[in-house]
């Protein structure tokens, strides 16, 4: 089985588990589930995450899952040599709602997610995908997360060729 199989398996049988009542993200993975979460840089609580909000708000999709996990898996893959970071960001390190770049509100907080996604140091309160991101991605062209993920990692530190990437979307 590839990994993004295994992937949507997972993915499916955690929307089950939710669909079917069970919150309690302790029961969701098995040990098995756990090695294989952590061999692609995804968090339990992340991929629980994902699919909390798809099964309670009809979105994030367990494409769009799959598709930022594998910008997250190639990340760690590429970049890290495989090496998970052992840094953690949590909520005060995070830029503030009302915080601008480019004069644009929530701008500096969704590219700081971005950037920790990449490197898996979300707390795991933080979810990289939330309502107020995919808020962030429909208002400025309807950008796919996994896209801008990609975007993000491409820029690196350069502010300006993320800014440059959204205005340009929202075109």
């Amino acid at each position: 089985m590839t990994w993004n199989d295994q992937f949507l398996n997972l993915f499916r049988s955690s929307l089950e588990k939710f669909n079917n009542g069970n919150t309690n993200l302790d029961s969701y993975y098995s040990p098995e589930d756990i090695t294989f979460l952590t061999s692609i840089g995804c968090k339990p609580r992340e991929l629980f995450d994902f699919v909390e909000d798809l099964g309670g708000e009809g979105e994030p999709t367990e494409s769009t899952a799959l598709l930022v996990a594998a910008v997250r898996r190639d990340y760690l893959l590429a970049v890290q040599d495989g090496i998970l970071s052992d840094k953690e960001i949590t909520r005060d390190d995070l830029p503030t709602f009302g915080d601008t770049l480019a004069d644009i509100p929530y701008f500096p907080r969704i590219v700081t997610k971005a950037r920790a996604k990449l490197k898996g140091e979300l707390d795991p309160d933080i979810m990289f995908g939330c309502g107020g991101d995919r808020k962030f991605l429909r208002d400025h062209g309807n950008i796919p997360m996994a896209d801008f993920l990609r975007n993000v990692w491409a820029a690196g530190t350069d502010d300006l060729k993320i800014i440059n990437y959204v205005k340009n979307y929202s075109a």
